[in-house]
């Protein structure tokens, strides 16, 4: 009697297992690329300055006052 409405709920089942499996495998994978954050490999502040400075985020006097800034 209610082996077509089992069979179509076993199919839901699967469906929502493989959407489960889909959404940790990209939390994981999203999780994984915030873990390559420069503070999570410790750069110092002044590192992170000069990084800055070289790709021209920041200009010249801008680069020194937060040199000053950072400290020695």
């Amino acid at each position: 009697m209610m082996y077509g409405f089992g069979m179509g709920n076993g199919w839901f089942g699967m469906g929502l297992w493989w959407i489960v499996i889909v959404a940790v495998v990209v939390w994981l994978a999203w999780m994984a690329s915030r873990g390559r954050d420069s503070s999570a490999r410790g750069e110092s502040a002044l590192e992170l300055l000069n990084k800055r400075y070289a790709r021209g985020e920041i200009g010249r006097d801008e680069y020194e006052q937060k040199k000053r800034d950072i400290g020695p």
